[in-house]
């Protein structure tokens, strides 16, 4: 039977402008424009669709052009979109500038509409029952601190596995209320940093700072070095596949989480289902998209044969 994953978080419109030469600071600079719908939570669902679960997406959505572009991208991906529309406001959007090399310049997040989604909206008859259906629940930090809160309650009340993806430094500390409630905790360098206030120099330090203040299991991505993954009672690191043709990193970490999911609910054990997330992002970095249209199962299995073994480190 197909698993069922209900994700809950960010779907909104990603646009990214990039400067062809030299950056000029304060001058008029040559470039390129491109535009997708993105979000921590959106990019997961399709990717987790992709690779053949039937993904439920609840996120609030204003009553634009932007927003059926978003339901229209979900709709391709074959993601069961359910949004909360608020036909009066406009639907959130992320605005970055790149340099030439890949580095970011500046960005502006306009979020303001994720602040709609309060608790009380997962009172809702059809959410109760998408908690109920589903054998995973999928959050992102682009949430309300207490709407988080309020969705690892009720995951757990539930009796359903919670996973979540960190999103940024500034919003990652939103989790902190409900840390010992999430099973699944996707993040980077800096955002553990945010989370435990400290930048050890060992890795392994990540894992016990992290288990010190309630996280029962995550994964810390740190670029094309190791990443470390652990649960209450193992940690694992795996070296990420050297890849060409890097078209562009956006929604890699995204791609890593579901590769990781995907492998979990497969039956895999940890140190497997994280080679599996590895060969997603790998995948996703070799397209110009924040989620590869070409992913699936097939093409996620084939991509294993460039990721290294699993280093078991306890």
């Amino acid at each position: 039977m197909t698993k069922k994953i209900l994700v809950l978080g960010g779907a909104h419109i990603d646009r990214r402008g990039r400067i062809f030469g030299d950056t000029a600071p304060g001058a008029s600079n040559p470039g390129s424009w491109f535009e997708e719908p993105g979000g921590g939570g959106f990019n997961a669902a399709r990717n987790l669709a992709r690779l053949g679960f039937d993904v439920r997406l609840i996120s609030p959505r204003g009553g634009d052009a932007v927003g059926e572009m978003v339901a229209e991208a979900a709709r391709q991906a074959g993601v069961d979109d359910r949004p909360f529309i608020f036909l009066d406001r406009k639907t959130p959007s992320y605005t970055a500038i790149i340099e030439n090399d890949g580095n970011l310049v500046i960005a502006l997040a306009d979020m303001e509409l994720y602040k709609l989604f309060g608790p009380r909206r997962l009172t809702i008859r059809a959410v109760r029952d998408a908690f109920d259906e589903a054998d995973l629940v999928l959050c992102d930090a682009n949430l309300p601190s207490e709407t988080l809160t309020a969705i690892a309650r009720k995951a757990a009340s539930c009796g359903k596995p919670l996973a979540a993806i960190a999103i940024s430094p500034a919003k990652v500390v939103r989790l902190l209320p409900c840390l010992g409630d999430i099973d699944h905790l996707f993040l980077n360098e800096a955002e553990a940093a945010a989370l435990t206030e400290s930048r050890p120099e060992d890795p392994l330090q990540w894992v016990e700072s992290l288990r010190a203040i309630g996280l029962k299991g995550g994964v810390i991505t740190r670029g094309q070095r190791e990443a470390i993954a652990f649960t209450a009672d193992e940690i694992i690191s795996l070296q990420p596949p050297t890849v060409e043709n890097v078209a562009d990193v956006t929604g890699a970490g995204d791609s890593f989480a579901a590769g990781i999911l995907s492998g979990l609910l497969n039956g895999l054990d940890l140190s497997q289902a994280v080679r599996h997330g590895a060969a997603a992002a790998a995948i996703t970095v070799q397209s110009p998209l924040a989620t590869a249209e070409n992913l699936s199962p097939e093409l996620l299995n084939a991509m294993l044969s460039l990721v290294p073994q699993s280093k078991m480190l306890s």
